[in-house]
C-alpha cells in the first residue's frame, strides 16, 4: 500500500519563536499560525488559526521559569486535544523545573514529575528534549520520550579548534559521567571539582581532583544558570597552571549576575545552545543552533524512521 502520512505541522509557544522558526525552515514547513489574547490581568489564551483535526503536531517551547512558560506550553497541548490533534508531540529544547527531581530535602515537592505528569494530563503523546538534568526523568513520563544530547553539536565544534593536550572537566561530582563521555569520545583525560554548597546557587569550598597543568581544559555541563561553580572552576584551574579555559553548558538559563560573572572571569569562551534565547549578549558566549537536530529528529518520528543516527554518543 502507498505510504500516504499527512505532513505535520509545526507551532510554537512565544517564548521559542526565534529557534522554531530556524526548526521549521530546516524541516522544510512554515510555523503553523497560532494567536495570543492575553486579558488586562495577564490571563492569555492561544488559539490554532488553522485546523489541526487528525495531524500530528509539533509544539515547540522551552519552559524555563517563570511558570508562563510551561502555562503556555500546557495550554497549547490541551487545545490541540480539543481540537481533534491525532498525535501530539510537545518539543521541549528545555525542561525547565528539572533540577527538582528528587526530595533532597523533608517536605519539598519533585517538581520534574509534577511538570511531566501535567504535560501528560494536558495531551501530550510524545516528548522530545535535549540534555535533560538527570537522565531518569525520562521514567517520570508514561509516554514516550527522546533525550537527544548537544554532544551531537558541541563534539564536532570541539574538534574543529584542534586544542592539543586537551582535559575535559566536570565542574561537580555530578556531572562526571557526562565528562567521561566525552572524554571517551575525544580520547583526553578527566579532571573533577568537588563543590560544596552554602545554599542553592551559593559555593561556601571547591577542590579539584586530577591534573591541569598546560592543559587546554573544557568544562562540560547541561546548563549554566548564575555562573558561579563555571567561572570559579575556571579561576581555579588557571591558578593550577591550565593553559586555557573552555565551557560548554546545553542550556544558558544565565540568570542573576552570570553576565558579569562570565565577562570577569578567566573562560576563554562559554559555548551553548540556543535552547533558551539569550538576555544580553556577551564576547565570551559562542552559540551553537540545535536547529537542525531538532527538526532531524521531528522529521523521523513523524516518518516512523530510527532517530539511532542523530546521536553521537
Amino acid at each position: 500500500m502507498p505510504n500516504n502520512i499527512t505532513e505535520a505541522k509545526i507551532f510554537t509557544c512565544s517564548q521559542s519563536q526565534d529557534l522554531a522558526q530556524e526548526i521549521a525552515a530546516a524541516y522544510g514547513v512554515d510555523l503553523g499560525n497560532v494567536i495570543t489574547s492575553t486579558y488586562s490581568d495577564g490571563e492569555f489564551q492561544p488559539s490554532y488559526e488553522e485546523s489541526i483535526r487528525g495531524t500530528r503536531i509539533f509544539i515547540i517551547g522551552s519552559t524555563h521559569p517563570g511558570p508562563e512558560n510551561l502555562m503556555e506550553m500546557l495550554l497549547m497541548i490541551d487545545a490541540a486535544k480539543r481540537a481533534s490533534a491525532r498525535h501530539i508531540t510537545a518539543v521541549m529544547p528545555y525542561f525547565g523545573w528539572a533540577r527538582q527531581d528528587r526530595k533532597d530535602k523533608p517536605r519539598v515537592p519533585i517538581a520534574a514529575k509534577l511538570v511531566a505528569k501535567m504535560l501528560e494530563a494536558a495531551g501530550a503523546t510524545r516528548i522530545i528534549t535535549m540534555d535533560l538534568h538527570a537522565d531518569q526523568i525520562q521514567g517520570f513520563f508514561e509516554k514516550p520520550v527522546d533525550h537527544l544530547f548537544a554532544s551531537t553539536i558541541f563534539l564536532p565544534y570541539l574538534k574543529s579548534l584542534n586544542l592539543d593536550n586537551l582535559t575535559i572537566a566536570s565542574p561537580d561530582m555530578g556531572g562526571s559521567k557526562r565528562a567521561y563521555a566525552y572524554s571517551k569520545a575525544l580520547k583526553s583525560d578527566v579532571v573533577i571539582c568537588y563543590k560544596q554548597r552554602a545554599k542553592a546557587n551559593v559555593i561556601s569550598h571547591m577542590e579539584l581532583i586530577g591534573d591541569v597543568t598546560g592543559k587546554n581544559v573544557v568544562l562540560v555541563d547541561d546548563m549554566v544558570d548564575t555562573a558561579g561553580t563555571l567561572t570559579k572552576a575556571a579561576d581555579l584551574m588557571m591558578e593550577r597552571g591550565a593553559k586555557s579555559v573552555r565551557a560548554i553548558c546545553t542550556h544558558p538559563i544565565l540568570s542573576g549576575s552570570a553576565y558579569e560573572r562570565l565577562e570577569n572571569s578567566k573562560l576563554e569562551e562559554l559555548i551553548v545552545t540556543n535552547s533558551i534565547p539569550l538576555k544580553q549578549e556577551s564576547k565570551k558566549l559562542r552559540v551553537l543552533s540545535c536547529a537542525n537536530l531538532f527538526a532531524g529528529v521531528m522529521y523521523n518520528v513523524h516518518h516512523n524512521q530510527s532517530i539511532s543516527n542523530k546521536f553521537i554518543m
